[in-house]
């Protein structure tokens, strides 16, 4: 039997199915990421998002289709994180505005839905990009308008059509964007979209599927370190991955790989099957075990958690709450917020006159909540925010639109150089637009080069890039690539400077000595003898060093 309309109740099972499937999907998701980096999150994002509107969701006890509406709207805005994360969210909210005017929806109000939702994500974007998951959602509302048009009514058929053409379109992002193809990946953020689209599908067609917010609650990340104090983690890192095997794996090899292991860290399990071996281990160098683990095979199902952060982000949160227990501070005219990662590099910010700093950066972006607590904390009549990262830019925006009682200014910094670079060029005596376009116009002055290491193979920007590699990553591409860290991290300022340049500043990360730091700083500084080199420790995971030019 055909089924023409959804009441509030089956759309709100089918929200919460869509978010189950792209939480069930997210580390997947995070693999097509185009760049081969650790800390790949597209998956992580989208699902932080929609998981914040499931939790409003689930709260509701007998929705009608205004307070589901409204529920969705206002999780997914609040919890937008990243890019991929914001759009998915201004997707939910133009599709919401359509849907809250009506008891029932049928093929016509969803293709009308569907088509708001594409154009007020658009709208959104400031440069919109062909062959993401704009383009995936634009392809479905338009599948969606052309048989609602046509009459069908059936909601099983014209949803199966819909989700077909959307994977089709998903299929063709390669071909829009050259780096996809040369990645061999489809766009990670499409795909995000058409999990979510299958798993409200799913539900309309009396799958059961249960969304346990409960277990989402408890998986955050400090709760692994409620019992442990920080100077009881002797090894950082919770380091785990997976081997796929190229060659035979005995119990020699083994006793032998654990015994490495327990060499260089603790909490540690192995368990080899025909194929694939299983790791778990806490370390302080998780290079260490990967390069080991690289002897035997490929490497799959990366994930790096740097347990003293985690335990530093609990303890900031916590300090929040008895913040929030004090006076406000005297009003400012003016305050900054700065999004930044690292014990050095917010030492930093704090120096340079940033009243609140978000810990957040490039391994998990803030959420447009985050920005708006820190709004609300900082008693001033105008706020500069500083993303500092790309992917967070758009969450910053979005901040700044909900915000009705406080001046909020954006200055789109892509990373922590420009932020840097442009509280520097902060003056007081000048005017909010003058110091606006001062910050804006120096932050384009910066070039910015960050040294990491690959999770895969893949070949980008015509580089050949093998997994364990290190690469030198800059503004607009993959600058360096090679197998020794200090030749690429010398590659990288290379590509990096031209004669304009006058100084350099290195920020070496958490997993770097002061004293290898010091070395590359003298290395630079003979290449570069015009230059002023600046060394400084940024204590940032996963990146290695930080650079920038100017």
């Amino acid at each position: 039997m055909s089924l023409n309309t959804i009441d509030a109740k089956m759309a709100a099972k089918m929200f919460l199915a869509g978010a189950k499937n792209l939480e069930n999907k997210k580390e997947w998701i995070n693999e097509l990421n185009v760049f081969p980096v650790p800390d790949g999150d597209t998956g992580t994002n989208m699902s932080m998002t929609i998981m914040s509107a499931a939790k409003e969701v689930s709260s509701l006890k007998e929705p009608d289709m205004e307070t589901l509406s409204k529920a969705i709207s206002s999780g997914s805005l609040r919890g937008a994180r990243g890019n991929s994360g914001v759009i998915l969210s201004q997707l939910f909210r133009g599709f919401t505005k359509e849907m809250k005017e009506h008891a029932k929806v049928d093929t016509d109000v969803l293709a009308r839905a569907m088509e708001r939702a594409v154009e007020t994500a658009y709208k959104a974007v400031m440069k919109p990009k062909e062959g993401t998951i704009l383009t995936v959602a634009k392809g479905a509302a338009d599948k969606a308008k052309e048989l609602a048009e046509s009459g069908r009514e059936d909601l099983s058929e014209f949803m199966n059509e819909v989700i077909g053409h959307a994977e089709y379109v998903l299929s063709q992002t390669p071909e829009m964007l050259p780096v996809l193809k040369q990645a061999g990946v489809v766009d990670s953020g499409g795909q995000g979209l058409v999990e979510v689209l299958k798993g409200c599908y799913d539900a309309f067609l009396g799958k059961e599927i249960e969304l346990d917010m409960s277990s989402y609650q408890s998986s955050a990340p400090a709760a692994k370190l409620d019992v442990q104090e920080e100077a009881d983690i002797k090894f950082g890192y919770c380091t785990e991955f997976i081997i796929l095997l190229n060659k035979t794996f005995n119990i020699k090899h083994e006793m032998d790989f654990k015994a490495y292991l327990e060499s260089i860290g603790d909490s540690i399990v192995v368990v080899a099957d025909e194929d694939v071996v299983k790791v778990h281990v806490h370390t302080n160098d998780p290079g260490l075990a990967i390069q080991k683990a690289l002897k035997y095979g490929a490497l799959s199902n990366m994930k790096i958690d740097n347990m003293r952060l985690e335990h530093q982000e609990k303890l900031f949160k916590e300090s929040e709450k008895n913040l929030e227990a004090q006076e406000l501070q005297p009003k400012k005219e003016y305050a900054f917020i700065a999004v930044s990662v690292g014990e050095g590099i917010n030492e930093i910010f704090r120096s340079l006159g940033v009243d609140y700093i978000i810990e957040g950066g490039q391994t998990m972006n803030p959420s447009t909540e985050d920005m708006l607590n820190a709004i609300e904390k900082v008693n001033a009549d105008t706020v500069y925010i500083l993303p500092n990262n790309k992917n967070i830019i758009l969450a910053a925006n979005q901040a700044q639109s909900l915000v009705q009682d406080k001046k909020i200014i954006v200055i789109p910094t892509k990373t922590v150089p420009q932020g840097i670079t442009a509280i520097i060029n902060f003056v007081p005596e000048l005017t909010t637009e003058e110091n606006e376009e001062t910050m804006n116009r120096e932050i384009g002055m910066v070039k910015t080069g960050q040294v990491t290491y690959a999770v895969r193979d893949t070949v980008i920007d015509d580089k050949t890039i093998k997994q364990g590699d290190y690469m030198g990553i800059g503004d607009a591409g993959i600058l360096s690539v090679g197998t020794e860290m200090e030749e690429v991290l010398l590659a990288m300022i290379k590509e990096m400077m031209d004669a304009e340049q006058e100084l350099i500043s290195i920020y070496y990360g958490a997993e770097v000595t002061k004293e290898a730091a010091e070395e590359m700083r003298n290395r630079v500084a003979a290449e570069y003898p015009a230059c002023d080199i600046e060394l400084q420790y940024g204590g940032q995971p996963i990146y290695y060093y930080i650079v920038s030019a100017e």
